[in-house]
C-alpha cells in the first residue's frame, strides 16, 4: 500500500527509493485525479510508472541536492515538465520552470503554497497544502532537528532561522511534516526543541 494520507480533498502516495531512501510524494486531488510528483529522486522506470497510473502533470523539486534529482532526466524525457528555485537551478542538467517564494501551484482543485527555506541549500523550498494539514519539508525539516549544514551549500544560521520564522511562526502544533529521508513528524513534536538544536549547533 501506497496511500499515506488521506483527506476530504487530497491523497498522498509514498515511496521510498535509492540509495538514501528518498521519500517522493504524490500529491493528488480527489475532483478532479490530477497530480503532482515531489522529488524525482531516483528509480526512475518506477517513477513514470507512478506517474502514469496517479495523473501527475509535472513535478516539484525541494531542492537540488544529487540524490533528490536523479530520475529527473527521464522524467523530463518523458513529457513532464520539473520546477526548482531559481537558487537551485544550477544544481540540475536542466529544468522547466522556476518556483518562486510565496506561490501558489494548482493540483486540480488543490492549492499547494510555495516556501523558500535557505539553509540546507541556498534554495530549498517546502510545500504546504491549503485546506489539509500537511508540510512537505523536504530536507529543511526532520524529527529531531533540522537538516545537514555540513556542506558546502549549507548553513547552520540560516536552517535555524528559516525554520523558525517560515514554518514554525506559520504553522500550527498539528500540521504533519513529511521529509525528504524518514518518518513524519509534527510542528508540534518540533517546535518545543528549537534551543535544543542551536545550543547543540546542528
Amino acid at each position: 500500500m501506497t496511500l499515506h494520507y488521506d483527506d476530504e480533498q487530497a491523497e498522498i502516495h509514498r515511496w521510498v527509493v535509492g540509495p538514501f531512501e528518498n521519500n517522493v510524494f504524490v500529491l493528488r486531488c480527489k475532483q478532479t485525479g490530477e497530480g503532482v510528483l515531489i522529488d524525482a529522486a531516483n528509480e526512475h522506470e518506477k517513477l513514470l510508472d507512478i506517474c502514469k497510473r496517479l495523473g501527475v502533470r509535472n513535478v516539484l523539486e525541494t531542492h537540488g541536492h544529487w540524490d533528490h534529482i536523479q530520475a529527473v532526466p527521464a522524467i523530463r524525457d518523458a513529457g513532464y515538465e520539473v520546477g526548482i528555485t531559481s537558487e537551485d537551478a544550477s544544481m540540475l542538467d536542466s529544468y522547466d520552470f522556476v518556483l518562486d517564494d510565496e506561490s501558489v501551484i494548482q493540483v486540480g482543485r488543490l492549492r499547494l503554497h510555495t516556501i523558500h527555506n535557505p539553509g540546507h541549500t541556498p534554495g530549498s523550498m517546502s510545500f504546504a497544502l491549503e485546506g489539509s494539514p500537511v508540510l512537505f519539508s523536504g530536507d529543511t525539516l526532520f524529527p529531531g532537528g533540522p537538516g545537514n549544514t555540513a556542506t558546502d551549500e549549507g548553513d547552520f544560521e540560516t536552517i535555524i532561522g528559516s525554520i523558525e520564522s517560515r514554518l514554525f511562526a506559520r504553522f500550527d502544533d498539528a500540521t504533519m511534516v513529511m521529509p525528504g529521508h524518514g518518518l513524519d513528524t509534527t510542528i508540534g513534536s518540533e517546535r518545543p526543541h528549537l534551543q535544543e538544536w542551536v545550543d547543540r549547533g546542528w
